[in-house]
């Protein structure tokens, strides 16, 4: 039998040399990346992120592709995270309170009063971004890319000149979002905590009737339809950016991570840029629809105050001293 074997093997090796008996590699067949976000389809984000995905694909014959799951269809930002870990998602485009799931400190770049210009905030990811990077790729992922969605306001039902006003209200918070959280205990006031998805219907049900939000998501998300005023002043920028599992990016052939990594910076270029004028335009679309925008005047110093309030109680619970005096610091011109 032993004699009889070897020339079979001896066969079994040769026909898998010959011309078409070759086995595929994964690079030939191709990798495609799952990514979830809660921005709507047809929104701002989703078209740069498709347009993305074309040129990614036509630069690697189709061989690599994103596989986008927009307007929250695989849940809020929490259950992305999850997917990831469990290796049901590849990666998902989020704001740091996703980001904060991964790792918490980013929440410092929305913090209240601290980056609320994009000149600040800027400076500050470029000048902080090898910190930020080290701590992602510590936790197994790696951004992709950085974006924002505009700047941060406060929209009412009923005018808000003062902190104070809000006590007898009923603000929404986003359940996994510390930082407004705090803010509304700091004043007084009794947050409603929820996920994005239902933020439109407690504001249909009179459950919540202030929300923190951007202009340009406040009409993406058709939220301003539901209230009539909108503060001045912004506190913050909604920052976010696109997030993937480590060993997804690392099994991508060499020549693919570098078409990757040049499309991605492309493609977070022009969502800042996008994003940025949109969030404007939306503002003005507001307030050609009759939304009144309330001015703090003296009020300011207690917004400010509170702001620095925040600011305190967070600082050693979510970030560390020494990283908000970094940023404090980058973000100086």
């Amino acid at each position: 039998m032993q004699l009889r074997f070897v020339p079979l093997l001896l066969l079994l090796v040769a026909a898998l040399a010959l011309p078409g008996t070759t086995t595929h590699t994964k690079a030939e067949e191709g990798y495609t990346l799952r990514i979830a976000s809660l921005a709507p389809a047809g929104s701002s984000w989703m078209k740069i992120l498709n347009a993305w995905n074309k040129t990614l694909q036509e630069k690697t014959n189709g061989k690599l592709k994103m596989r986008f799951y927009p307007g929250g269809s695989q849940g809020d930002e929490r259950d992305f995270v999850r997917k990831m870990r469990v290796g049901q998602l590849d990666g998902g485009v989020v704001t740091t309170t996703g980001m904060s799931q991964l790792v918490r400190a980013t929440l410092l770049l929305a913090v209240p009063g601290l980056l609320d210009t994009y000149e600040e905030l800027d400076r500050v990811r470029v000048k902080m971004a090898p910190e930020f990077d080290a701590m992602f790729e510590k936790e197994g992922f790696r951004v992709v890319g950085w974006a924002d969605a505009g700047k941060t306001r406060l929209f009412s039902v009923e005018p808000l000149k003062s902190p104070n006003d809000i006590k007898a209200k009923r603000p929404w918070a986003w359940k996994d979002d510390p930082i407004f959280i705090e803010f509304y205990q700091v004043i007084g006031a009794s947050a409603v905590r929820l996920g994005v998805p239902e933020v439109y219907p407690a504001l249909q049900t009179r459950m919540v009737d202030v929300i923190s939000s951007s202009a340009l998501t406040a009409v993406a998300l058709q939220w301003y339809t539901r209230v009539k005023y909108m503060t001045k002043n912004n506190s913050a920028i909604i920052v976010g950016g696109t997030v993937m599992r480590k060993d997804k990016y690392d099994e991508l052939p060499d020549d693919f991570k570098k078409v990757f990594d040049s499309t991605a910076a492309r493609a977070h270029e022009l969502l800042n840029k996008t994003i940025r004028k949109d969030d404007q335009k939306a503002y003005d679309v507001i307030l050609k629809k009759g939304i009144e925008v309330v001015d703090p005047g003296e009020a300011k110093a207690e917004w400010d105050a509170a702001h620095k309030k925040v600011r305190d109680n967070l600082t050693g619970r979510v970030f560390s001293k020494s990283l908000l005096d970094a940023v404090t610091a980058a973000a100086k011109p």
